[in-house]
Protein backbone atom coordinates (compact mmCIF):
# COMPACT_ATOMS: atom_id res chain seq x y z
CA UNK A 1 0.00 0.00 0.00
CA UNK A 2 1.19 3.49 -0.86
CA UNK A 3 -1.70 5.43 0.64
CA UNK A 4 -0.69 5.03 4.30
CA UNK A 5 2.36 5.29 6.54
CA UNK A 6 3.88 1.81 6.96
CA UNK A 7 6.88 2.50 9.22
CA UNK A 8 7.42 4.78 12.19
CA UNK A 9 10.52 7.00 12.38
CA UNK A 10 12.04 4.36 14.71
CA UNK A 11 11.29 1.66 12.07
CA UNK A 12 8.45 -0.12 13.85
CA UNK A 13 5.86 -1.53 11.43
CA UNK A 14 2.38 0.00 11.26
CA UNK A 15 -0.12 -2.75 10.46
CA UNK A 16 -2.83 -1.97 7.93
CA UNK A 17 -5.10 -4.37 6.11
CA UNK A 18 -3.34 -5.49 2.94
CA UNK A 19 0.19 -5.12 4.31
CA UNK A 20 0.77 -8.70 5.50
CA UNK A 21 0.06 -12.32 4.66
CA UNK A 22 -2.01 -13.87 7.43
CA UNK A 23 -1.39 -17.40 6.11
CA UNK A 24 2.38 -17.02 6.47
CA UNK A 25 2.05 -15.44 9.92
CA UNK A 26 -0.34 -18.16 11.10
CA UNK A 27 2.09 -20.89 10.05
CA UNK A 28 4.95 -19.20 11.92
CA UNK A 29 2.84 -18.62 15.03
CA UNK A 30 1.59 -22.22 15.18
CA UNK A 31 5.16 -23.54 15.30
CA UNK A 32 5.83 -21.63 18.53
CA UNK A 33 2.97 -23.16 20.58
CA UNK A 34 2.00 -19.81 22.07
CA UNK A 35 -1.04 -18.83 24.12
CA UNK A 36 -2.38 -15.27 24.04
CA UNK A 37 -4.50 -13.66 26.72
CA UNK A 38 -7.18 -11.02 26.29
CA UNK A 39 -8.26 -8.93 29.28
CA UNK A 40 -11.51 -6.97 29.38
CA UNK A 41 -13.62 -5.31 32.08
CA UNK A 42 -17.42 -5.42 32.33
CA UNK A 43 -18.40 -3.37 35.37
CA UNK A 44 -21.57 -1.48 36.24
CA UNK A 45 -23.69 -0.83 33.10
CA UNK A 46 -21.05 -2.31 30.79
CA UNK A 47 -22.22 -5.85 31.53
CA UNK A 48 -24.68 -5.14 28.69
CA UNK A 49 -21.84 -5.55 26.16
CA UNK A 50 -20.57 -8.91 27.40
CA UNK A 51 -22.41 -11.23 25.03
CA UNK A 52 -21.77 -9.16 21.89
CA UNK A 53 -18.10 -8.72 22.71
CA UNK A 54 -17.50 -12.36 23.57
CA UNK A 55 -19.33 -13.75 20.53
CA UNK A 56 -17.36 -11.54 18.15
CA UNK A 57 -14.02 -11.98 19.93
CA UNK A 58 -14.44 -15.76 20.14
CA UNK A 59 -15.00 -15.78 16.38
CA UNK A 60 -12.46 -13.23 15.18
CA UNK A 61 -9.69 -12.70 17.78
CA UNK A 62 -6.72 -14.90 16.82
CA UNK A 63 -9.11 -17.42 15.30
CA UNK A 64 -7.71 -20.96 15.34
CA UNK A 65 -5.11 -20.16 18.00
CA UNK A 66 -5.36 -20.67 21.78
CA UNK A 67 -6.73 -17.61 23.57
CA UNK A 68 -7.47 -17.18 27.27
CA UNK A 69 -10.21 -14.59 27.78
CA UNK A 70 -10.04 -12.94 31.23
CA UNK A 71 -13.33 -11.21 32.02
CA UNK A 72 -13.28 -8.97 35.10
CA UNK A 73 -16.83 -8.14 36.16
CA UNK A 74 -18.89 -7.08 39.16
CA UNK A 75 -21.85 -9.08 37.81
CA UNK A 76 -20.60 -12.62 37.10
CA UNK A 77 -24.22 -13.82 37.31
CA UNK A 78 -24.98 -11.83 34.13
CA UNK A 79 -22.68 -14.01 32.07
CA UNK A 80 -24.72 -16.71 30.42
CA UNK A 81 -23.16 -19.88 29.13
CA UNK A 82 -21.20 -18.94 26.03
CA UNK A 83 -20.14 -21.58 23.52
CA UNK A 84 -16.39 -21.07 23.10
CA UNK A 85 -14.20 -22.30 20.27
CA UNK A 86 -12.35 -25.50 21.30
CA UNK A 87 -9.01 -23.71 21.58
CA UNK A 88 -10.39 -20.81 23.66
CA UNK A 89 -11.07 -20.54 27.38
CA UNK A 90 -13.12 -17.95 29.29
CA UNK A 91 -12.16 -17.09 32.87
CA UNK A 92 -14.67 -14.94 34.77
CA UNK A 93 -12.99 -13.05 37.60
CA UNK A 94 -15.21 -11.16 40.11
CA UNK A 95 -14.17 -7.59 40.83
CA UNK A 96 -15.78 -4.73 42.75
CA UNK A 97 -17.04 -1.73 40.79
CA UNK A 98 -16.05 1.83 41.57
CA UNK A 99 -18.43 4.75 41.61
CA UNK A 100 -16.16 6.99 39.52
CA UNK A 101 -14.75 6.06 36.12
CA UNK A 102 -11.45 7.68 37.14
CA UNK A 103 -11.14 5.18 39.99
CA UNK A 104 -11.91 2.27 37.67
CA UNK A 105 -9.30 3.36 35.11
CA UNK A 106 -6.69 3.38 37.88
CA UNK A 107 -7.85 0.02 39.19
CA UNK A 108 -7.69 -1.49 35.70
CA UNK A 109 -3.95 -0.85 35.57
CA UNK A 110 -3.59 -2.13 39.13
CA UNK A 111 -5.62 -5.28 38.46
CA UNK A 112 -3.84 -6.12 35.21
CA UNK A 113 -0.35 -5.69 36.69
CA UNK A 114 -1.30 -7.62 39.85
CA UNK A 115 -2.81 -10.53 37.93
CA UNK A 116 0.21 -10.67 35.63
CA UNK A 117 2.34 -11.28 38.70
CA UNK A 118 0.08 -13.81 40.36
CA UNK A 119 -1.44 -15.65 37.39
CA UNK A 120 -1.13 -14.46 33.80
CA UNK A 121 2.66 -14.80 33.50
CA UNK A 122 2.26 -18.54 34.10
CA UNK A 123 -0.59 -19.00 31.63
CA UNK A 124 0.01 -16.84 28.53
CA UNK A 125 2.91 -15.52 26.47
CA UNK A 126 1.22 -12.38 25.14
CA UNK A 127 -1.50 -10.27 26.73
CA UNK A 128 -3.87 -7.69 25.22
CA UNK A 129 -6.33 -5.34 26.86
CA UNK A 130 -9.48 -4.53 24.86
CA UNK A 131 -12.53 -2.50 25.92
CA UNK A 132 -15.72 -4.46 26.43
CA UNK A 133 -17.88 -2.17 24.26
CA UNK A 134 -16.16 -3.43 21.11
CA UNK A 135 -17.61 -5.45 18.26
CA UNK A 136 -15.05 -7.28 16.16
CA UNK A 137 -16.26 -7.21 12.57
CA UNK A 138 -13.36 -9.02 10.89
CA UNK A 139 -10.34 -11.13 11.79
CA UNK A 140 -7.79 -9.70 14.20
CA UNK A 141 -4.98 -12.17 13.77
CA UNK A 142 -1.40 -12.84 14.71
CA UNK A 143 -0.27 -9.76 12.81
CA UNK A 144 -0.87 -7.97 16.14
CA UNK A 145 1.73 -10.07 17.98
CA UNK A 146 4.88 -8.26 19.08
CA UNK A 147 6.73 -7.20 22.23
CA UNK A 148 4.92 -3.88 22.79
CA UNK A 149 1.88 -3.05 20.66
CA UNK A 150 -0.14 0.16 20.54
CA UNK A 151 -3.12 1.21 18.43
CA UNK A 152 -3.24 4.61 16.75
CA UNK A 153 -6.39 6.49 17.78
CA UNK A 154 -8.94 6.87 15.00
CA UNK A 155 -9.37 10.49 16.08
CA UNK A 156 -5.80 11.26 15.05
CA UNK A 157 -6.57 10.73 11.36
CA UNK A 158 -9.63 13.01 11.29
CA UNK A 159 -9.98 16.80 11.15
CA UNK A 160 -11.51 16.67 14.65
CA UNK A 161 -8.25 15.62 16.29
CA UNK A 162 -6.80 18.17 18.68
CA UNK A 163 -3.10 18.42 19.40
CA UNK A 164 -3.81 18.95 23.10
CA UNK A 165 -5.30 15.48 23.51
CA UNK A 166 -2.37 14.52 25.72
CA UNK A 167 -2.24 15.25 29.46
CA UNK A 168 -2.77 18.92 30.22
CA UNK A 169 -1.11 19.59 33.57
CA UNK A 170 2.64 19.98 32.91
CA UNK A 171 3.57 18.59 36.33
CA UNK A 172 1.62 15.37 35.84
CA UNK A 173 3.74 12.32 34.96
CA UNK A 174 1.05 11.66 32.35
CA UNK A 175 1.67 14.94 30.53
CA UNK A 176 3.27 14.76 27.09
CA UNK A 177 5.45 17.81 26.35
CA UNK A 178 4.07 19.90 23.51
CA UNK A 179 5.31 18.78 20.13
CA UNK A 180 6.89 15.55 21.41
CA UNK A 181 4.14 13.01 20.79
CA UNK A 182 4.78 10.67 17.86
CA UNK A 183 1.21 9.39 17.60
CA UNK A 184 -1.82 9.49 19.84
CA UNK A 185 -2.64 5.97 21.03
CA UNK A 186 -5.96 4.70 22.31
CA UNK A 187 -6.05 2.96 25.69
CA UNK A 188 -8.87 0.77 24.38
CA UNK A 189 -6.56 -1.70 22.62
CA UNK A 190 -2.94 -2.32 23.59
CA UNK A 191 -0.76 -5.27 24.54
CA UNK A 192 2.37 -7.25 23.89
CA UNK A 193 4.50 -9.72 25.75
CA UNK A 194 3.46 -10.32 29.34
CA UNK A 195 6.63 -8.72 30.69
CA UNK A 196 6.20 -5.56 28.58
CA UNK A 197 2.52 -5.19 29.47
CA UNK A 198 3.45 -5.54 33.14
CA UNK A 199 5.97 -2.69 32.87
CA UNK A 200 3.47 -0.50 31.02
CA UNK A 201 0.56 -1.06 33.41
CA UNK A 202 2.80 -0.66 36.46
CA UNK A 203 4.23 2.62 35.18
CA UNK A 204 0.76 3.97 34.36
CA UNK A 205 -0.52 2.95 37.79
CA UNK A 206 2.36 4.67 39.57
CA UNK A 207 1.85 7.82 37.52
CA UNK A 208 -1.89 7.95 38.27
CA UNK A 209 -1.26 7.38 41.97
CA UNK A 210 1.26 10.22 41.92
CA UNK A 211 -1.36 12.45 40.29
CA UNK A 212 -3.81 11.59 43.06
CA UNK A 213 -1.30 12.32 45.80
CA UNK A 214 -0.42 15.68 44.25
CA UNK A 215 -3.98 16.67 43.45
CA UNK A 216 -3.23 16.68 39.73
CA UNK A 217 -5.07 15.15 36.83
CA UNK A 218 -4.37 14.25 33.24
CA UNK A 219 -6.92 14.59 30.46
CA UNK A 220 -7.93 11.11 29.42
CA UNK A 221 -6.36 9.88 32.68
CA UNK A 222 -5.00 6.37 32.02
CA UNK A 223 -4.83 7.07 28.28
CA UNK A 224 -2.60 10.09 28.91
CA UNK A 225 -0.30 8.03 31.09
CA UNK A 226 -0.23 5.29 28.46
CA UNK A 227 0.76 7.82 25.80
CA UNK A 228 3.49 9.26 27.98
CA UNK A 229 4.90 5.77 28.63
CA UNK A 230 4.86 4.93 24.92
CA UNK A 231 6.72 8.14 24.15
CA UNK A 232 9.52 7.02 26.47
CA UNK A 233 9.27 3.32 25.55
CA UNK A 234 8.29 3.29 21.91
CA UNK A 235 6.12 0.38 20.75
CA UNK A 236 7.68 -2.29 18.57
CA UNK A 237 4.51 -2.53 16.45
CA UNK A 238 1.63 -0.16 15.81
CA UNK A 239 -1.87 -1.11 14.77
CA UNK A 240 -3.62 1.26 12.38
CA UNK A 241 -6.89 2.97 13.35
CA UNK A 242 -8.63 0.18 11.40
CA UNK A 243 -8.19 -1.97 14.51
CA UNK A 244 -10.16 0.33 16.81
CA UNK A 245 -12.39 2.68 14.86
CA UNK A 246 -14.68 4.99 16.84
CA UNK A 247 -18.24 4.56 15.48
CA UNK A 248 -18.84 8.29 16.08
CA UNK A 249 -16.59 8.86 13.06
Amino acid sequence: RRDVLLLTPWLAPIVWEGTFSRDILNAQYLQKNLVTGLVTFAVEKYWFFIEGFMRSANKYFLAGHPVNFYMFTDKPEKISHLQMAPENHLFVIPVQSDCRWQDMSTRRMDIISSYIQRQFQFEVHYLYSVDIDVQLLAHVGVEIIDALVATISSWQVTPHHKDNAHGTHPESPGATPEGQGDFYYTASFYGGSVSEVYKLTRACLEGMMEDTENGLGARGHHESHLNRYLLQHRPTRLLSPEYYWDPEL
